[in-house]
């Protein structure tokens, strides 16, 4: 076998595990536009679809949430953050969108998979860090 099997395309899902799953879930659905898919109650995971990709919410005091350890919290992350890439970025949208839900946000410009190009990064509601990245310029 020559090369590497393993050819890594995109997200295919990130995992949060959270306190608050309504509060949290309204955050991706109203806010970054994510649609419900699934909620396997019995285990405790609440599926997003955001793209191609789905963000998984796993309420800490769930079957799969207890197997985490501690909730997080402000000294406590369970992930530094997750890159969602935005392809048609429209800067002045997409900063009074998320004015219109009271998060304040600032264009960056950072180096992603695409190369240089427009950042945001913003917090759900229980500090997970979330980085919007448009197309690289370049």
């Amino acid at each position: 076998m020559t090369g590497n099997p393993i050819a890594i395309r995109d997200i295919d899902h990130v995992v949060f595990r959270v306190v608050d799953l309504e509060r949290v879930a309204g955050f991706w659905r109203d806010v970054l536009g994510a649609a419900f898919e699934k909620h396997q109650a019995e285990i405790g995971l609440y599926q997003l679809r955001v793209g191609a990709s789905l963000v998984d919410l796993v309420p800490v005091d769930g079957k799969l949430g207890r197997m985490g350890g501690a909730a997080p919290g402000r000294e406590g992350r369970n992930v530094d953050h997750v890159a969602f890439r935005v392809p048609d970025w429209d800067e002045a949208a997409i900063l009074a969108h998320l004015a219109a839900h009271g998060i304040e946000a600032e264009v960056s410009r950072r180096y992603g998979a695409d190369g240089e190009g427009p950042s945001i990064y913003l917090h759900d509601p229980e500090g997970n860090m979330i980085e919007l990245k448009g197309p690289g310029e370049g």
